[in-house]
């Protein structure tokens, strides 16, 4: 199995759009038109696949930078902070394709994007409540440090709300 990411095109909407809402409560539910809403804003929206098979994303990200109009209560936070910043607003991997190393490929494409954009820092949100352990940990290996929390979706849900300065992707610790 040989991996690589590639820009999501119009034909991995239906599939990601699936992927994305069966890991709910990770991350939100969404429709065909939101989805395609996130992606035509984003800075970058990205999958992996196997060069096998490259029709079959076996995970996704979708990262906006600062200053887009997105009404997503954690984004919100980190414009209100300021800063120059590439916020992730989901990374899904498939399931039973977890713990192969395709987060870290996502996170290494994030964060090569940041950097030749000129941004300083990659932020994203883990949930506390529902817990989402897993998440927290992989993203304290890749240098994510919690910057707050914030109660959310009218109480429901509690997430951390993370940091990791940019730096060369390929320097992003190997997976363990």
């Amino acid at each position: 199995m040989t991996l690589t990411t590639r820009d999501i095109d119009a034909t991995d909407l239906t599939p990601l759009l699936a992927m994305n809402n069966r890991a709910i409560p990770a991350v939100n539910l969404l429709d065909e038109a939101e989805l395609l809403d996130l992606v035509s804003m984003a800075h970058a929206a990205v999958i992996v696949v196997d060069d096998e098979a490259p029709e079959e994303p076996l995970g996704l990200v979708v990262t906006l930078a600062a200053g887009n109009d997105y009404e997503s209560e954690n984004y919100r936070w980190f414009e209100e902070r300021g800063g120059d910043f590439l916020y992730v607003d989901r990374i899904v991997v498939a399931e039973g394709m977890r713990g192969r190393g395709l987060g870290q490929l996502l996170y290494e494409r994030v964060f090569a994007e940041a950097e030749l954009a000129g941004l300083t820092e990659v932020t994203c949100e883990v949930n506390l409540d529902p817990p989402n352990p897993g998440s927290l940990a992989f993203h304290d290996r890749l240098g994510f440090v919690q910057l707050g929390e914030q109660v959310t979706k009218g109480g429901s849900v509690t997430v951390a709300l993370l940091s990791a300065p940019v730096f060369p992707a390929s320097s992003l610790p190997e997976p363990s």
